[in-house]
Parts: structure tokens; sequence; C-alpha cells
């Protein structure tokens, strides 16, 4: 599947000077689809793939108009999407002895627990906001970072925590990833998920401060600026008493001030719990005062305060020369291809470490409106001739928005949470651990390439991407429930389709360069063309147009050029 044929076509559509062009190349960037209009349809397609979650035909002809780099400039000053469904505080401001869903006011509402303890709420808004926001590239980086800065509702609960948490990821998806480390290091969520809110002084949880080092910036081992392993195998970059020494300056944290319980705020100098903001500074002995030795140089001198401590934490993490690599791989892998080339982290690696691409960025090391542009118009990303190991598998929740956004449609998110996306074993903002829901470096059998899409894909699992495609096209999708805020269901439409459907051909092949930039690749085309051509007018007098284009979207979107994004 990995070794299909390319999808064509690429440019960024601008007028740049020989200077520019220079520089461009210099650093990678496009370097052979520039037209005087744009960019080529099949490179719009694979733009939209990597940057979006899905095309539609407005969107293509939008990225075909404008061109790669123009069309990635304008996104990146978009902010459309934010999480704002379900409840609010008031689970911590309980101080009566009777739990908050068992109070007299709650007994009317059996969604309580979902309403204010899970991430329901926030999965409809995901949905929602990815199916019909413009803001695409923030929410599709927003969803990467998540596969990187993990929490999940498995482990910890609290809606209006959990939606704070995620709505910071939106607002800082293009900002800087020190920023970003910031917001997440002080999260109440991240706090609890990884142990640290309200750490011992005396013998802290090393939870935190061990996966912000293994999972969040660095890595277990030296990298080249590439990414490949420093020396040719695994030297460790920390051992087990650089953690504890980050685990000590990382304590002197507890919840914000805001809650109120029945028991009262414990430990001494901690708050109630509370989730409604960044955790601030514990009084009392949760703060360590002896000197730590962190990595890259950097010391925590004794008697220093928790926010100076966190500001040192994070100079050490941004000094080390493992975290452009580190991230910019993340990055690459959620959007473009699994298996990128060493050359091509080292290019997205610079510019996270000059905070700069071309013009796009700040300059300050960490920038990621610098490092996303990198990522998206590099030479490996806009060429017209992957090579045979590029691509990734499309995971389950862009082929859930994908199939909606190409035919036309809408949802209201609900199917995608204990129905499909746990059919598909990718529940949004439920992953089974702190490693996602699957690993950067899982083998695709068979070769020497990683997937790490793969790691959620098996026998019955790609049965369940042709189920929800049956479910959408073959069953009018799912009905709306009366008891979700702004219930729709998940539907599509297939007005915009019909007038094509005379002519199966000119139908597989209009919705096959929409969805793949290209063809269907023979002898598939025909066979595909054939099944569609099989509803006539004889055998469903009313209905026959629309069940084309209903089978035509069923096969070509089941199609393994489709499931794999090139």
């Amino acid at each position: 599947m990995l070794a299909l044929a390319a999808c064509g076509g690429s440019g960024d559509g601008s007028q740049a000077s020989a200077d520019n062009a220079e520089r461009r190349q210099a650093q990678g960037g496009i370097t052979g689809a520039e037209t005087a209009q744009g960019t080529t349809q099949p490179d719009a397609v694979r733009l939209a793939h990597q940057a979006t979650f899905g095309p539609s035909e407005a969107l293509v002809a939008d990225i075909q108009a404008k061109g790669a780099k123009p069309w990635i400039v304008e996104q990146l000053g978009l902010y459309r999407s934010h999480y704002r469904l379900g409840g609010d505080d008031a689970p911590d401001q309980n101080t009566s002895r009777t739990d908050f869903c068992a109070l007299p006011e709650q007994q009317a509402n059996k969604n309580c627990w979902r309403d204010y303890y899970s991430s329901e709420p926030l999965l409809w808004d995901f949905y929602r906001n990815a199916v019909r926001n413009p803001d695409q590239l923030r929410q599709r980086v927003a969803l990467a970072l998540s596969q990187l800065l993990v929490i999940s509702n498995v482990e910890v609960d609290g809606t209006y925590g959990l939606r704070i948490f995620y709505n910071n990821l939106l607002n800082g998806a293009f900002g800087n990833y020190r920023d970003l480390l910031r917001k997440v290091a002080r999260s109440p969520m991240m706090g609890e998920y990884l142990n640290h809110v309200n750490n011992d002084a005396a013998a802290p949880n090393e939870n935190f401060a061990r996966e912000l080092l293994q999972l969040f910036t660095i890595g277990p081992c030296k990298l080249n600026t590439d990414g490949t392993l420093a020396g040719g195998r695994c030297t460790a970059t920390y051992d087990n008493e650089r953690v504890r020494a980050y685990a000590y300056a990382l304590t002197g944290w507890t919840y914000p001030a805001g809650g109120a319980n029945r028991w009262g705020c414990w430990p001494v100098g901690a708050n109630c719990h509370y989730l409604g903001g960044d955790m601030v500074p514990a009084g009392g002995t949760l703060r360590d005062t002896q000197s730590r030795k962190l990595l890259s140089g950097i010391v925590v001198p004794a008697g220093t305060g928790a926010p100076v401590a966190l500001d040192k934490v994070l100079d050490s993490l941004m000094a080390h020369p493992n975290v452009g690599p580190f991230v910019g791989r993340h990055l690459i892998q959620q959007l473009v291809t699994s298996n990128p080339s060493p050359a091509y982290v080292a290019r997205v690696a610079r510019a996270f470490n000059a905070g700069l691409y071309v013009d796009i960025g700040s300059g300050v090391k960490g920038d990621l409106s610098a490092t996303v542009a990198a990522v998206l118009l590099d030479k490996e990303a806009r060429s017209a001739s992957p090579s045979a190991s590029a691509g990734r598998l499309r995971e389950p929740i862009q082929l859930f928005t994908g199939a909606i956004r190409a035919i036309g449609g809408n949802t209201d998110g609900a199917v995608f949470g204990f129905w499909q996306g746990e059919a598909l074993t990718q529940h949004a903002f439920r992953a089974p651990s702190v490693f996602n829901f699957y690993a950067p470096d899982f083998p695709v059998s068979g070769t020497t390439l990683v997937g790490p899409a793969f790691g959620i894909h098996n026998a019955s699992t790609a049965l369940n991407r042709m189920n929800y495609l049956t479910m959408l096209f073959d069953w009018n999708g799912a009905a709306p429930q009366a008891d979700i805020p702004g219930a729709i269901g998940t539907y599509v439409t297939y007005d915009a389709w019909l007038a094509d459907a005379a002519d199966a051909a000119k139908l597989v092949d209009r919705m096959s360069r929409l969805v793949l930039g290209q063809l269907l690749a023979e002898p598939g085309r025909t066979k595909v063309i054939e099944a569609v051509a099989q509803f006539n007018d004889k055998g469903w007098p009313d209905t026959w147009r629309e069940w084309r284009v209903r089978r035509a979207a069923w096969l070509v979107l089941a199609s393994p050029q489709y499931q794999i994004v090139r």
C-alpha cells in the first residue's frame, strides 16, 4: 500500500524573486510546479490532505488559485475554532456531603457525568469544527500537538478543565513551543494526569519529569540534527539521576484558586481541586529548595521558587540539540509522511531552531508557524514524484472527516465517540496512555518502514473502516440524538454530484480527482465504473442517480489509494 503511485503536482504560487527562489531551494522548499495561477490540482489535493481534515472541491480550487505558500500564510492567520460545549466548574464548587451528580438540581440531568466530567462535549465541538470551520491548518496542528503532549479522559476527568487544555493547544498551534510547554507544565489537567500537582518535595513523583524529557521534548537517545542517532547508536540523553533532578525542580505547583469542597484543601500549602486556569506556586513545604543540575549545563540554584525553576527547566530543554529534530519529525509524521528522509528532518529542525522559514516566523527558536511552514512547503511534501517510502496511513479521525467533507455533509460529532471512535480505536481525547493511540516507530509488517497509524490498524479495524463508509452511504448516516446540544446527526448530501451521475466514468473520475488528485489506478478504475453503472433507471427508476453517487463514494473512499495519504 505504501508503494502506491505518486499523486502528482506541486507549487507555492508566489511570484518570488530569483533570490527568494534560491533561498527557498536552499531550505528544501518547493521546486518545480509553480504556475502563474497558483499550484496544480493534484498538489492542491495533496496539500489539503496534509494540512486540513480533507479536500472539498471548493477548498482545492482555493488552494489551486492562491498557491501553496499564500494559502498556508492565510491559514496561519485564521482562528475560528474553540471548544465551548459542556458543563462549567460547578463540581469543584460543591461543598455538600452529596456527590455533585447526585445533588437535587442534577437529578433531572441523566447526562451529568457526560456533561461535567467526560470529554464527549469536546468531541462534538472537535468534529463540528473539523468539518465546518475554515481554520483547518490550526486544527490539524492542534491535533498533532495533542498526540505529542498527551492527556486522556481515560485517566483524568473534568470537562471544563479538558476544554481549557485543548483550547490552549489551539491557541498555541502557531506560537512558540517553549510557551506551549509552559502552559502544558502548568496545566492542572496535566498535573493530575502525570502526577505533579501538589507533588511531594521530599520524594517527588517522577512521572511528569520523565515524560517531559522522553515524550514531549528530546526523546531518550541523542540525535543528530537530521533525526538520526548520534554516533549511529542510542546514547542516552539522560539518566535516572537527571530525571529526579527535573522532578525536584518541578515541585511547588498547586491548583489555581477557586475550588471548594466539604473536606477543605489538602495538603498544607495547597489549593483545593480546581481546573479553571494555570497551576500556581504552592505554599508550605511543597517546594524543593536544593540546587538541581539539569541538562544543557543549566542549574537551578538553591532556594529558587517554582516559577523561576520552571524557566530553568524550559531553558535546558529548548537549548538541547534534540528538541528541533524531535518536534520536527513528529509534525512531519503527523502531517505529511511516516518515513521522512534525514535531510527533510534536518531542514525542518533548522526552521525550528531559527524560528524562521524563508519569511515566515518570528526568528525565535521554537516558532511553530515557521516549523509548520517548513514541514508543508518542503520539497518532499510538495514533490510531484514522492519516493516509494513516502506517505502515511490515513488515521481514523481523518477518514471520518474526509468522507463528509469530500462528498458534502455535516455532523454533530456524536457518532465518532463510543461508536465509530471505539470501533476504529481512535476515540478523540481518550488515548489509552501517555504514549498516544500509537507509537511513532510502529513497524509496518514485511517492510523496513515505520507506520505509526498501523499501530491501531488490524483485520478488525480495516473492516470497520468499510463499515463506517457503509453507515454513511448505505444507512444514511446517523440520526440526531435529542439529548445532544445542537444535534443534527451525521449525514452526506448528493445534490452536487447528481449532474454527473448519468455518466458513470465521469462521476468516478471527478470524485477520484478530488480525493486522490488523480484517477483510480487500473484495473480498479474500470471495475469501479462497472459497479457504479449497475444502478440504472430500470432497477431504480427514481433513485438510480443518487445510488450511483453513493456507490462511487464508497468505492473510491475505500480504495487503498485513499487510505494511504501520499
